[in-house]
């Protein structure tokens, strides 16, 4: 199969579908891939370096869209690359389609074979594309979340770990998966007090047991969120609902709860957000204020830690990569229902019920869409 790697075009999106070590891979299988003059030069991956892999280098993405059986992307295209989609060309990205209609409806409009990385699963029922982004991004909201505490970024003024003699600041995390643990974790590292809120008893049972009094945890309703928001300097976003919109767990009525200059950090804003005042920001501008309160919403937070990010992911989506390459996408799809999972959009349809659902499009199987 000939695979194609073009450059990322997002605002600040510095990170690359495949590493050099990722291509060596694809070509060991007895693959062709082509990858964008200097995609990986902002993380220090030369073009030399995809060529000793045994890469070709293209000077751009056009060719790249018009040769390539399958395109390997980070995040989902941009509308100038969508244009360049063809019926039965393979996308393997992350797509995040349920809170965002038009992209949507450009893929199906391309008769595109959609892959996205957010929805495949394992055989635990998590989802292990996701999980190395989540992690950098629940480890990521905190440095984030600590630099907009600070009164030059409009901040309260609050140091995150405080110093002997002050106290710390009081950090709220919503949901208690992979970003929220991270988050946890690097938040009570810099010896702030953390609490965690999630509506899985196990989850908040393991959590206990695993951080005892160093962590705080609470069972979700709308009531604890509320009674907890007046007390809070930060609060961390990371709710997930595969596929689906995230669900709106603090309203700006309750915004007037908080102290002004506290800081709101949407790690859920690829699926829409989980702050009803959220808006998805870039790394250029990366916060705003409503009410006082200060939002950091950025939709590709890992790109921030563009290397970091690109070993992790090419790491999870690389086995699956060689999978689709190997057998083409039909086969492999149909052979491994965790990858089946992955399939959002196919021929113009739409094949991930909760993306259906949130948008309102039919329905169709992705076994059924496939046959």
């Amino acid at each position: 199969m000939l695979i194609g790697v073009p450059k990322e075009i997002k605002n600040h999106e510095y990170r690359i579908g495949l590493t050099p070590s990722g291509v060596r891979e694809l070509i060991a299988n007895g693959h062709q891939v082509m990858v964008q003059h200097d995609g990986g030069k902002p993380i220090g991956l030369t073009d030399e370096m995809y060529q000793k892999a045994g890469a070709q280098i293209v000077a751009g993405a056009e060719a790249i869209f018009a040769r390539a059986e399958m395109i390997i992307k980070v995040k989902e295209p941009q509308p100038a690359e969508i244009k360049m989609l063809r019926p039965g060309q393979i996308l393997y990205t992350y797509l995040h389609l349920a809170p965002d209609p038009e992209q949507t409806k450009a893929l199906l409009a391309s008769g595109c074979t959609g892959i996205a990385y957010e929805t495949v699963t394992d055989h635990s029922g998590g989802l292990p594309l996701l999980a190395p982004m989540s992690e950098v991004a629940g480890r990521m909201s905190i440095q984030a979340g600590a630099h907009a505490l600070e009164k030059a970024q409009g901040g309260s003024g609050i140091l995150l770990g405080g110093v002997p003699g002050v106290t710390p600041a009081e950090v709220l995390v919503i949901g208690g998966g992979v970003v929220g643990i991270n988050a946890a974790r690097m938040a009570m590292g810099l010896n702030a007090n953390v609490t965690i809120v999630d509506r899985s008893l196990p989850r908040l049972k393991y959590l206990d047991e695993l951080y005892g009094d160093r962590l705080t945890t609470l069972f979700s309703t709308h009531d604890a969120i509320e009674q907890r928001l007046p007390h809070t300097d930060l609060v961390i976003g990371a709710v997930l609902i595969p596929g689906a919109a995230a669900p709106k767990l603090v309203a700006r009525s309750q915004l007037k709860l908080m102290r002004p200059g506290s800081v709101l950090v949407d790690v859920a804003i690829d699926q829409g957000g989980c702050f009803e005042t959220s808006k998805a920001t870039t790394h250029q501008n990366p916060t705003f204020e409503v009410d006082g309160v200060i939002h950091y919403c950025v939709a590709n937070m890992p790109g921030g830690v563009a290397r970091t990010s690109t070993f992790a992911l090419t790491n999870a989506t690389l086995p699956f990569a060689v999978q689709i390459a190997n057998l083409g996408a039909q086969k492999a799809l149909l052979a491994d229902p965790h990858l089946l999972n992955g399939l959002n959009v196919h021929a113009g349809q739409v094949t991930y019920e909760a993306v259906a659902r949130a948008l309102g499009h039919h329905y169709v199987p992705a076994a059924k869409a496939l046959g």
